[in-house]
């Protein structure tokens, strides 16, 4: 139906966290300043704005710290909830015009595409198989990715598939392989995590519903963009099988679920993911570790696994409920459940294959982390930014240290870098947006509450789902706010 070749893309994101002064209204441009906006940031193709996930946007956005307080809200209904952020793509083709559109799944599959100008719904593509769900606790809380070409979108439902769309009309590509199954039993295993794109691959994982009910196995999936083959499964547990597993042949356990899913290190390509509650034995079975893969997940590399795995095992305390998130090159953060964050050398990880150990540092959190990370390099300055139930903190690293640089007691879910403003949503309702060096509170946007959804910031536009997928609801909103 769809023909299409593929070329290695490059997205390289600034990670300064100076604030950019917007062109004034008569440059020489001939533009207003919120036109000049609207063309200030352009494309973010997938949940942590790089295959690095470091959630470090563009470095100009339009909006500034003199702006920010003054933006228009508009509240976009969805025929479901995106708990989950979205992806933004500047001037594409949808029905034969240019738009700048929004693009998010919603808690049962529905992928839409809205107008970042206008609100307007462009499409709605809806799966097979929908009306046998929707209601039910079978959500996905995926974010989609763009292929670099920026003609197709791959979004994740809860038919265990990968879905390949065309951006110009949301038709589903049904050539090949596609849509892509990733599990044997999508009733048990959920594709929970934002999907992700590195040389021609795309990149998805799987975990379990709310509730961990058995069988389900944690695995990373790499599809062939071309074609939707599976070309590589990589199981956490039963990992000597490479291949799609029966759940109930292995098991339970080991889920990867974090917001962040697979993280591609820039350096090596090699993959990056962290892993839930399940059995660790060093050999096959992988719970509770950070794992290194090859670039096409065909193979284990290196794993650090932490000396107390075994009680956080028992005690439900998941070190997979956060991604890795890489710092510099060598050098990442990895939190849990049991509110701490550790250094870790991706050079050795945690030694030898299979041992248990081997941090650099762990350093408390206010309560566990269920979010991923923000990380901005300025200069020689590297800031981490983490934000849990109990407050957002910004961790500085020097020396190869982290220390704690400011602390505020405001909740949120994945802060977000953009533009030289720090936006983290409080998922009790409301987007703060502070000074990354101080913490200082530069507004407080409206609005409503939700529970793992993050703001997207580009082009003059602010784009921040809400609702909760756990509440089951057949609707939703997304908000759109814009200069005046």
């Amino acid at each position: 139906m769809f023909r299409k070749s593929f070329t290695t893309a490059v997205l390289v994101a600034t990670c300064g966290v100076a604030a950019v002064l917007l062109l004034a209204e008569g440059a020489t441009t001939g533009k207003t300043a919120a036109a000049s906006a609207r063309e200030t940031g352009g494309d973010w193709t997938r949940f942590g704005y790089d295959a690095a996930r470091h959630d470090s946007g563009p470095a100009a956005t339009g909006i500034t710290a003199a702006t920010v307080g003054s933006l228009a809200r508009q509240r976009v209904e969805l025929g479901g909830t995106a708990d989950s952020s979205p992806i933004y793509l500047r001037g594409v083709s949808v029905r034969g015009a240019p738009h700048d559109v929004f693009i998010v799944t919603t808690s049962y599959g529905r992928t839409v595409a809205v107008d970042a100008s206008s609100g307007a719904v462009l499409w709605t593509f809806t799966p097979a198989g929908y009306s046998s769900w929707a209601g039910s606790s079978r959500i996905t809380n995926a974010t989609p990715v763009a292929d670099p070409t920026r003609r197709f979108v791959y979004a994740a439902a809860p038919d265990g598939r990968i879905h390949e769309l065309a951006v110009a009309s949301g038709a589903e590509v049904r050539s090949g392989s596609w849509p892509a199954t990733i599990t044997r039993d999508p009733t048990h295993e959920k594709i929970g995590v934002a999907l992700n794109y590195a040389r021609g691959l795309v990149l998805a994982a799987t975990g379990g519903y709310v509730g961990d009910a058995p069988p389900y196995q944690g695995h990373v999936a790499a599809i062939d963009a071309g074609s939707g083959r599976l070309a590589h499964v990589w199981n956490a547990l039963c990992g000597h099988r490479h291949t799609l597993l029966v759940p109930r042949t292995c098991a339970s356990g080991a889920a990867i679920w974090a917001r962040a899913g697979v993280v591609v290190d820039p350096a090596t390509g090699n993959l990056l993911v962290a892993t839930g509650n399940g059995r660790f034995d060093g050999r096959g079975d992988w719970g509770d570790s950070v794992l290194m893969l090859t670039p096409n997940a065909a193979r284990l590399l290196r794993n650090w696994t932490p000396r107390d795995q075994a009680t956080l095992e028992s005690g439900d305390v998941d070190l997979g409920s956060t991604a890795p998130g890489l710092l510099m090159p060598g050098l990442a953060v990895q939190g849990g459940k049991d509110a701490k964050l550790r250094l870790l050398g991706l050079r050795r990880l945690g030694g030898k294959l299979g041992r248990t150990g081997g941090e650099l540092q762990t350093i408390a959190t206010p309560g566990g982390l269920y979010s991923a990370p923000a990380v901005a390099r300025n200069g020689n300055t590297v800031r981490v930014f983490a934000a849990t139930n109990s407050g957002t903190t910004c961790y500085v690293l020097r020396r190869s240290r982290l220390h704690v640089a400011w602390r505020r007691g405001d909740p949120g879910t994945s802060p977000v870098l953009a533009g030289g403003l720090l936006y983290v949503y409080d998922p009790n309702g409301g987007l703060n947006v502070y000074r990354p060096s101080t913490g200082a509170v530069v507004a407080r946007l409206a609005a409503g509450g939700g529970h793992w959804n993050s703001p997207i910031v580009t082009d003059g536009r602010i784009a921040l789902p809400e609702g909760n997928a756990n509440a089951h609801s057949l609707s939703g909103v997304l908000n759109i706010y814009r200069l005046r």
